[in-house]
């Protein structure tokens, strides 16, 4: 690995280059220690003004180099007119940098993930979906490693992909969560596997609209040749060829699959099985090495993660669920009824879009924190609706109403943001109240 690198670096290719890295999150400081690996000049910009400093340690022992620099607050054109080239993290919507880059050629914008593609010599699986990527995402490297394969697993989860052309440790396979957000910055990526999961409402507080985000989705697929494979929902396939949307072999999935993963509940994760299995099998993967892998798989934290059971009252995590359709996935994937816990920062969609999921299944919902305004009128005549503050004063008023055999259901359809760090921070919130309520007094049976 650090052998290409060095031979990129004896080319010049970058030595007296400016780029500039837009934003100094994982992929962001991960793209600058590549791009000094291979003699860049860096700017790394950041809108936060009270961002420190000390941020830069995390580049390079020697944060006072001349060859890297951090300027924060508003960005401004004269951050960008000098640069060779602009890296964006993910999350950084380039539509909002319109004004600053005005001066700069739309060819020299990329995302991080784009960029690394272009020094990559092994073969990639790229996954992207409104809902269920990370799980996806997790469960094909597990089938390749139990094949006897080395994967590497980052792009957006874990290791992003300039952290992974600076180490010693080369893999067979790269399997890459990507969103719509590192899609709409990519000019030349093409994956040998790409996947689209689904496709529903999401990101509607960054995308223009759902055409806008659909059209991101599938630039994973528009430099794909023949010898590459697109895997794709049978339900969206005419669709998907009415756009002339690839050039790579269709397989299309459904959940119609005989692979059993206890581990992964409903009928959403029998659609993600099935995807995984068309994606793992242009690598020479049996359909037994898959069938194994797939009965060994347990769920991922924070995706209906079961976190305890409190005098026969079932707590069910399912942070993960910022959208409506992972909601309605989530609820059907349980016989018990469900006191579902709905609040947060909203991202778009028609809540009463999901009541046929909810109804007969649902005995009562919990809202908290933000949002209530948009899940309250559409729920309130279907369900008792009960709103609190916090997650946990939810939680504890829903568990004083349960009955044994009920399930306490996270799945809260938004983002996070107005109360914690992500989604995982706020899992972990409601494990700890799980927890907390077994030490207390059993729930009150209604009468």
């Amino acid at each position: 690995m650090n052998r290409k690198r060095d031979l990129l670096k004896s080319l010049k290719i970058f030595e007296n280059r400016l780029v500039v890295v837009v934003g100094a999150g994982v992929s962001g400081l991960a793209a600058c220690r590549y791009l000094l690996s291979l003699g860049a000049t860096v700017r790394l910009v950041d809108a936060k003004a009270d961002l420190s400093q000390d941020v830069l340690l995390k580049v390079t022992e020697n944060p006072a180099a001349a060859d890297l620099t951090l300027e924060t607050g508003p960005h401004t054109p004269a951050q960008f007119n000098d640069a060779h080239l602009v890296v964006l993290s993910p999350g950084v919507p380039v539509k909002k940098l319109a004004g600053v880059l005005a001066g700069v050629a739309p060819w020299r914008v990329v995302a991080e993930m784009e960029f690394a593609s272009w020094f990559l010599d092994e073969p990639v699986i790229a996954i992207t979906g409104t809902n269920g990527k990370t799980t996806t995402t997790t469960l094909v490297g597990h089938i390749l490693k139990h094949a006897g394969l080395t994967p590497f697993l980052g792009g957006n989860i874990g290791t992003p992909l300039c952290d992974y052309l600076m180490g010693d440790s080369p893999a067979d396979v790269l399997v890459i969560e990507i969103s719509s957000f590192q899609l709409q910055n990519c000019r030349t990526f093409a994956p040998r596997v790409a996947a689209l999961l689904n496709f529903s409402a999401n990101h509607l507080d960054y995308h223009l609209d759902m055409e806008e985000y659909l059209s991101a989705k599938l630039n994973l697929f528009a430099r794909q040749d023949h010898g590459s494979t697109a895997v794709i929902p049978q339900a969206m396939r005419a669709e998907l060829a009415a756009r002339n949307f690839t050039r790579a072999r269709v397989d299309a999935f459904t959940a119609d699959t005989d692979f059993d993963c206890p581990g992964l509940p409903g009928a959403h994760n029998r659609e993600n099985i099935a995807a995984a299995w068309r994606m793992v099998r242009p690598f020479g993967v049996s359909e037994a090495q898959a069938r194994a892998a797939i009965q060994a798989f347990h769920a991922l934290p924070h995706r209906i993660e079961p976190v305890g059971e409190v005098a026969g009252v079932l707590f069910v995590n399912d942070s993960k669920a910022t959208t409506l359709d992972s909601v309605a996935a989530a609820v059907k994937s349980f016989e018990r009824p469900v006191r579902l816990l709905l609040g947060g920062v909203f991202k778009g969609g028609v809540v009463e879009d999901i009541l046929p999921a909810l109804k007969g299944r649902v005995v009562s919902v919990g809202l908290f924190g933000a949002s209530r305004e948009v899940f309250e009128p559409a729920l309130r005549a279907h369900f008792p609706v009960a709103w609190d503050q916090t997650l946990e004063a939810a939680v504890r008023r829903q568990f004083s109403q349960a009955r044994p055999g009920e399930m306490i259901l996270l799945s809260p359809a938004t983002a996070s943001f107005d109360a914690y760090s992500g989604y995982a921070e706020r899992g972990r919130d409601f494990a700890r109240v799980a927890k907390a309520l077994s030490g207390e007094t059993a729930p009150e049976v209604a009468t």
